[in-house]
């Protein structure tokens, strides 16, 4: 494909892996790279130990380009920008957090900045301080979530930006893949489907949850406090409806309850497999992941799927 985010990186296809906490490993995105794609391994909280061996490890995999996502609040933050820095990681994404006070130094590296972003006013704030592109998450996402929906978000960063944009959030298939391409996206982030991918280590328990969903099986807890998250409906989630609702009638809500709720609750479902307490976070297009595939089939299927799209809808008006 003809993409200026695949020139900008060096990919084949413009298709990121989302680089999801305690998920994205050197195993999938090491396998999401060397199909074309940019495989991206997730910093999270992990320490720089921990991340500089997936590092090593993907260079193993592949020789191709890859990621690293960095978690700004987080305590080793400042450890994963040094790493980067050292271990010449060709592109960094960002979340949680304003990258202004490292982009110097991902300069100097040679380091594709490409930040998260749920608004127009952010991404137009990342342009400014150099980011190369933008990557833009509707609420459709799984995982921590903003309350703009993709559809809508996407063009209006499209028209406020000239930096490249990948839209994340509900495209689970060459569909929704084509939408955003003509909404103005360069590409586009993929976490849910890549979740059931075979090289994806994640616990079979979390697969079987993601490939048994239905439509409506996500929600969205900490809509008043804290930091909403879309996961999928299990025990977890109830205690969360219920915790808000008793927190609503108070005059002081105790925030730190919901903090204590979800402590370690992700790490339970992806290492664990507990599915009853554990945070299992999936988009809304959970429904439409029906079977277990590798990184090259997800990413050929997608770029197949649009194409033939693009091509019937051409057909049909022309």
């Amino acid at each position: 494909m003809r993409s200026e985010i695949c020139e900008l990186l060096g990919i084949e296809f413009p298709i990121f892996q989302g680089g999801m906490a305690w998920i994205a490993d050197a195993s999938l995105a090491g396998a999401v790279s060397k199909a074309g794609g940019l495989g991206i391994i997730a910093g999270g909280n992990a320490p720089k130990e921990v991340v500089k061996a997936e590092i090593q490890k993907i260079k193993k995999i592949t020789d191709k380009p890859f990621g690293v996502n960095i978690m700004l609040l987080s305590p080793f933050a400042q450890d994963i920008v040094d790493l980067v820095c050292e271990e010449q990681v060709p592109v960094v994404t960002t979340g949680a957090g304003n990258p202004s006070k490292h982009m110097a130094r991902f300069k100097e590296h040679n380091i594709k900045v490409i930040p998260v972003v749920p608004s127009v006013a952010l991404g137009a704030r990342m342009e400014k301080i150099g980011a190369d592109a933008v990557i833009v998450e509707g609420m459709e996402a799984g995982g921590h979530i903003g309350k703009l929906t993709t559809m809508s978000i996407v063009p209006q960063v499209v028209d406020a930006l000239t930096i490249p944009v990948i839209a994340a959030g509900g495209i689970g298939d060459g569909r929704g893949m084509a939408a955003v391409l003509m909404l103005g996206a360069e590409g586009i982030q993929v976490g849910t489907r890549f979740l059931v991918a075979k090289e994806c280590t994640v616990h079979e328990n979390y697969k079987a949850r993601i490939l048994k969903a239905r439509d409506i099986d996500t929600t969205v807890t900490c809509q008043h406090f804290g930091h909403p998250v879309r996961a999928i409906k299990n025990k977890l989630t109830n205690e969360y409806d219920r915790l808000e609702k008793l927190e609503l009638k108070s005059t002081e809500p105790d925030l730190e309850k919901f903090d204590e709720l979800g402590q370690g609750a992700l790490r339970k479902a992806v290492v664990e497999g507990d599915v009853d307490y554990g945070s299992i976070m999936a988009g809304q297009i959970a429904g439409l992941v029906t079977k277990e595939q590798t990184a090259k089939e997800i990413i050929d299927s997608y770029i197949i799927e649009m194409k033939e799209t693009i091509a019937s809808k051409h057909s049909q008006w022309s």
